[in-house]
């Protein structure tokens, strides 16, 4: 039997999709937006985690696979007409899938234990960044990566986007105060190093074959004082060139594939 096609952007499912967009219904529903085929084929990848699905009707012909994905995990799918999946889409070409998935954070004290890289995002601010952190952090190997309460949102739509499906490959634990988690990773075996200009040491320097919690600041101004301080160690990212400075992704991209190269040849 052929689907109806959800063609009103005001009905009550729509809309209740929709105010995911902002963190507080995010917290208040437990859910938020996966949008775009790769975010919604890895959220299938785990069970339970995807609540109902929206395609239009070119996606679903473009990814039959992804649509036969959730109709076989007993998730609803829904065909979405153009203007709908305008009004759920926070891309301006929306190309035509987008989950609805509960939140897959984990409590700080399941993602440590065991944990031999980890990054800590503290005082992050831009969900591009912090997505693109996320990202890098998944394919060097990182066991978890941890968004300080100071942070973006990791559901965050631009966020989820950027982390290209990653949000859903590790743990991620959110809110946790930056001391908290410095205190938590330190107690569980892990030197607990502060990427920033100001370290005396850099990178070339440092001995990474240990367990390693790299902490990465804000995009502007770096790590406050306070923060430097919970640190074992300050380490910069040493320039060769011109450059006054790396930005945040590629500094964290270099921090965490130097200590998951050093650790597996170890």
């Amino acid at each position: 039997m052929a689907r109806a096609e959800l063609t009103n952007i005001r009905s009550p499912r729509v809309k209740a999709a929709r105010r995911l967009a902002k963190r507080a219904f995010r917290e208040r529903d437990l859910a938020f937006l996966a949008e775009g085929p790769q975010a919604v084929r890895e959220a299938l990848r785990l069970p339970g985690v995807t609540v109902e699905l929206y395609a239009t009707a070119d996606a679903e012909a473009r990814h039959p696979e992804i649509v036969a994905a959730a109709a076989a995990a007993g998730v609803p799918v829904h065909l979405a007409s153009g203007e709908v999946m305008a009004e759920l889409a926070q891309t301006v070409t929306p190309q035509g899938l987008l989950a609805v998935c509960r939140l897959v954070h984990v409590p700080l004290g399941e993602a440590v234990p065991g944990a031999r890289l980890v990054a800590v995002l503290a005082h992050v601010r831009d969900p591009g960044n912090a997505g693109t952190v996320l990202r890098t952090a998944d394919a060097a190997g990182a066991d978890a990566v941890v968004f300080t309460d100071a942070s973006v949102d990791p559901y965050n739509g631009k966020c989820v986007r950027a982390s290209a499906g990653s949000l859903f490959h590790l743990p991620v634990v959110t809110g946790v105060p930056v001391a908290q988690a410095v205190r938590e990773l330190k107690d569980a075996g892990l030197r607990v190093l502060a990427a920033d200009g100001a370290g005396e040491r850099t990178l070339d320097d440092v001995d990474l074959s240990g367990p390693t919690a790299w902490v990465f600041g804000n995009e502007a101004w770096g790590l406050p004082k306070e923060v430097l301080e919970l640190a074992d160690e300050v380490v910069r990212v040493p320039i060769y060139g011109g450059a006054e400075s790396l930005n945040l992704a590629t500094a964290a991209a270099v921090c965490l594939y130097a200590s998951a190269r050093t650790q597996r040849q170890k």
